[in-house]
């Protein structure tokens, strides 16, 4: 099941709310944004996933450092609160070492704890893209380096198989909504050359300018990341979808006039 792609194509799509039959539960109404918003929470806590979701995020994603498998059973409590919080949430897991150790019974552990993707870096063994891992899929990671056969090197990507998406690690500056045409341009060269759907991470101090910015670079999810999700990550949540939304619209009010704000 391609939930990654559910999750970048339900983001560009309003929802009406209202339940499903005559005992169906609610769901609520949401709107259309620019992007989807995953919150990557570094520590796994009871409680922070649901937490992320009722603040607005689209799917969670954990840290683990695939020794540790006690913090397994804790990782799925809190899938299975995610998913009852927010039925079609997206939940994923960044192995952040050990990934010598992986093999086909620790993908499939992942999977029973209720994980539905993992971010893998460079520097994994290339034999996890071909472990097979029904309804697991895998997100590399991809750096930003300089050079112009850098674009062709990335572009060999697209001759593996099991990648879902791409996971852009590009060092943004902190003013990304003041970047020019020929800055962005660099980047733009490998994300075009990365051809998967991808994801990018942002600050809490996101402007709408850096929106616009960074949708010239074409992500599917925008990555929020947190220690913890406190009262202040809720606003930061708060405030990000609503800029994406805002975002979704004015561009959708550009590309048809006729289209009206709905305050």
């Amino acid at each position: 099941m391609a939930k990654l792609q559910d999750m970048f194509s339900q983001a560009r799509r309003a929802q009406n709310g209202g339940g499903m039959g005559f005992l169906g539960k609610s769901k609520p109404e949401t709107k259309a944004r620019a992007a989807a918003l995953i919150v990557e929470v570094t520590r796994i806590a009871s409680g922070s996933a649901e937490a992320a979701l009722k603040a607005g995020a689209d799917g969670v994603l954990f840290h683990w450092d695939g020794k540790d498998a006690a913090q397994l059973e804790t990782l799925e409590q809190e899938t299975k609160a995610a998913q009852a919080s927010k039925e079609d949430t997206v939940t994923g897991l960044h192995i952040t070492a050990g990934w010598d150790k992986l093999d086909q019974d620790t993908f499939k552990q992942l999977k029973e704890a209720g994980v539905q993707y993992v971010i893998l870096p460079f520097n994994a063994p290339a034999r996890l893209l071909t472990v097979e891992s029904k309804d697991l899929e895998k997100v590399v990671t991809v750096p930003m380096q300089k050079g112009e056969t850098y674009p062709l090197y990335i572009h060999n990507l697209t001759a593996f198989d099991g990648i879902a998406a791409a996971m852009l690690d590009f060092q943004l500056p902190d003013a990304i909504g003041t970047m020019s045409i020929e800055e962005v341009l660099d980047y733009r060269a490998v994300r075009e050359a990365v051809r998967f759907p991808s994801m990018i991470h942002v600050k809490n101090t996101v402007s709408e300018a850096d929106i616009y910015t960074i949708r010239t670079l074409d992500v599917q999810a925008l990555v929020l990341t947190a220690d913890n999700v406190t009262e202040t990550t809720k606003k930061h949540i708060k405030n990000l979808r609503e800029l994406l939304e805002k975002v979704h619209l004015d561009e959708k009010e550009r590309e048809n006039p006729s289209v009206t704000s709905i305050k």
